[in-house]
This record gives C-alpha cells, sequence and structure tokens, in this order.
C-alpha cells in the first residue's frame, strides 16, 4: 500500500528522488533534496519535507477532497502564521491544497526524546545537579516551554504535542545556548482560545514525559512548566491572568485523566 502512495506522489511532484520519513493515520512524509520551484536550490548538503495527504478510498472522492484541500491549507496557514509571529517551525516552502501536498524546510537535529535519551545514557560524564539528571536538560527544557507558550499565546494549540514533536537543531556549538528547540507536525493543530484547550495540549505533553521519560519526568515536566510560565510573565499582567486559567484548567484537565486511569 505504501508503495501505491508513493507512486502517487511521485506523478503529483514529477518524478524525483524522494526517501521515505515516515508514516502516520492523516499522512505521509518524506525527504527529497529537490527544491520545489528552484530547481537549483537543490543539491546533497540541502534536504526538504514532502507531507502528503493520499486520497482516502473509503470516502466519498467529493467529500475526501474537500476534506484534503481544507486540512493542508489549515495547515499551511498555522505554520506561516508562527513563522511569522517568531515561533520556531519549519519554513513553509510550497503547498499545493487540492493535491495534499506540503513542501517544507528540513530539520537537522535530534527530536528532544532523543535529545534527552542520550543525556541520560551519558550522565556519568556529564555534570549532574542535585537531582541527578544532567544539568544540560533545563535550559533546554525551559526553552522548549517558552517556544509552547508563544504558540499558545497565538491562541493556536498544537494538538499532537510529545518530544517526538519537537526537535532541537543547531549543535554546532557544543553547548545548551546553542539548541534551538523548533515545534514540527501541525497537522492536528487548530485554532483554540480556550484555557481548556491549551491545558489539554500540555496535559497531553506531560503524559508523553512521564512515558518517555519516565524516571525523571515530574523534574522535566516542571522545568516545561516554568519555561511556560516565564514566557507568560513577559507578557504583564494579561500574560499572567491567561496563565493563571491555563494552569486552573490544567489540574482540572489532570484530575479527569487520574479518575481515567482509576477506572481503567
Amino acid at each position: 500500500m505504501t508503495d501505491v502512495l508513493e507512486r502517487q506522489l511521485k506523478d503529483i511532484t514529477d518524478p524525483l528522488a524522494i526517501q521515505s520519513l515516515s508514516q502516520g493515520a492523516e499522512a505521509l512524509v518524506y525527504t527529497t533534496n529537490t527544491h520545489p520551484y528552484l530547481p537549483d536550490q537543490g543539491s546533497e548538503t540541502h534536504k526538504y519535507i514532502i507531507k502528503y495527504r493520499p486520497p482516502k478510498p473509503y470516502r466519498h472522492p467529493t467529500l475526501d477532497g474537500q476534506l484534503t484541500k481544507h486540512r493542508t491549507l489549515a495547515e499551511a496557514r498555522i505554520l506561516q502564521k508562527l513563522q511569522i509571529i517568531g515561533v520556531n517551525v519549519p519554513k513553509l516552502i510550497y503547498v499545493d491544497p487540492r493535491k495534499g501536498v506540503i513542501w517544507m524546510e528540513y530539520i537537522y537535529g535530534k527530536s528532544v526524546k532523543q535529545w534527552i535519551w542520550d543525556e541520560e545514557n551519558a550522565v556519568d560524564t556529564k555534570e549532574i545537579n542535585g537531582t541527578g539528571e544532567s544539568a544540560m536538560v533545563k535550559p533546554v527544557l525551559v526553552s522548549v516551554g517558552r517556544q509552547i507558550a508563544k504558540l499558545h499565546l497565538s491562541d493556536l494549540v498544537h494538538g499532537d504535542l510529545t518530544t517526538s514533536n519537537i526537535m532541537l537543531t543547531d549543535f554546532d556549538h557544543g553547548s545548551t545556548a546553542s539548541l534551538k528547540p523548533v515545534l514540527i507536525d501541525f497537522g492536528l493543530a487548530s485554532q483554540a482560545a480556550l484555557a481548556e484547550d491549551k491545558a489539554v495540549d500540555l496535559y497531553v505533553l506531560e503524559r508523553a514525559v512521564e512515558s518517555t521519560h519516565p524516571v525523571h519526568s515530574d523534574t522535566y515536566n516542571q522545568w516545561l512548566l516554568s519555561g511556560y510560565l516565564a514566557e507568560y510573565d513577559d507578557n504583564g499582567k494579561v500574560g499572567k491572568q491567561k496563565a493563571k486559567e491555563v494552569i486552573a484548567k490544567l489540574e482540572k484537565v489532570r484530575l479527569r485523566g487520574r479518575k481515567r486511569s482509576m477506572v481503567g
């Protein structure tokens, strides 16, 4: 099935070299060295991401076409808006909503999940803080929290916040100060002004951290939240009030989650 979908994408983009990166329920993600409309920009040292929403055979063709166009446009608009207001996201390069194709910047680096795993595995060679985690992790997670706050302050939610969907780039300088968090995969993102929606976003991330980094998850989540609140605080009284609303809703979302866990 994947081979069929890949052939569909090649028919759309003209035959070009693509390499599969990931496959989700709604979209396939590929890398390519070819720029969509500036061929001389492509090279062995330049990569781009192609995100493709293939046709769904179980849906009526007209409905499927409308949904594909709507979801592709929505994701592209969110990426463009976040790029303009200064949230770290992949740069939007090209979009064909009717064909379900988004071409964007390739982010070089590691996911936050993999980076933390690497730090934890090498903890004996790192500076250790009082709780036993690598001291390098805290400033990175605080920075990640700030990026998520910028997203929420723009009244957008990610919809699938995990440490796999946040990349760290700029490794060349060899210090945490040079590591820049970049939010990726906005296929489930949406406009959301309600504190409840933002709280759910944070709760999803908390649970993801507990699942992938269980030993120090409480500390990691505290650092993420401290960065998140610091960014809100920087926005004055209005920001502080909004932060209070989100945290109050987060407590309620956590309570609902615990009740569901107890019920099973």
